[in-house]
């Protein structure tokens, strides 16, 4: 009876899990099979100005659009045993337990969880809004905002991923699908945004 219930709960658990999209490689097909994410980002872009493109992008490379992700373990004993992981990172937006506390508490988003995409893509704005005024980037430069985010506001200021070329590989990924997603949501944008289209589709 025990095992049944058990079962039964973590059924419900699954079922309640938000499952990545099934073409995450185009913003348009994302957003048809995910009308909230659809107006998270536009909510996101109209309070910080960060566009859809940028926000999705950096979820993709950051989580895979995975709700629960954490980094991976490290390992020891040649690789044999599970360790500690690498940092606090959490959610489709990877942040770190003090930056997120830092988030909640200057954007008043007291209740705000990495888990829940519509906080982790106002993250996403806040954060790179933040450092465009701070560092003087601009929000329609993925790659800089996305070198400030993973290195924070004072290594990017030293430059600390001048060292760092896999980092770099990863920003240049990074401006690829933001620069793919802004032309795919370029085409699709009006039609999206449509109250009827989502009636009928």
């Amino acid at each position: 009876m025990k095992l049944i219930k058990l079962s039964l709960l973590l059924l419900i658990i699954n079922s309640c899990a938000t499952s990545p999209p099934k073409s995450p490689n185009d913003i348009c097909e994302i957003f048809d099979e995910k009308r909230s994410w659809y107006k998270a980002s536009i909510r996101t872009y109209e309070r910080w100005d960060i566009e859809p493109s940028i926000t999705m992008a950096f979820i993709k490379q950051e989580s895979s659009f995975q709700q629960g992700a954490k980094p991976e373990r490290e390992r020891i004993f040649f690789g044999l045993i599970p360790w500690k992981r690498e940092s606090s990172a959490y959610g489709y937006a990877q942040v770190i337990d003090g930056t997120w506390d830092l988030y909640k508490e200057e954007a008043g988003r007291t209740f705000a969880s990495r888990t829940n995409f519509s906080d982790s893509v106002d993250f996403i704005g806040w954060y790179n809004n933040r450092n465009s005024k701070n560092l003087r980037i601009s929000k329609k430069n993925a790659r800089s905002l996305y070198l400030a985010y993973h290195e924070g506001p004072e290594g990017f200021r030293k430059g600390s991923y001048r060292s760092k070329p896999w980092l770099l590989g990863v920003a240049d990924k990074v401006q690829r699908s933001a620069n793919d997603y802004r032309r795919q949501f370029t085409g699709c944008k009006d039609e999206l945004k449509n109250p009827f289209y989502f009636l009928f589709n």
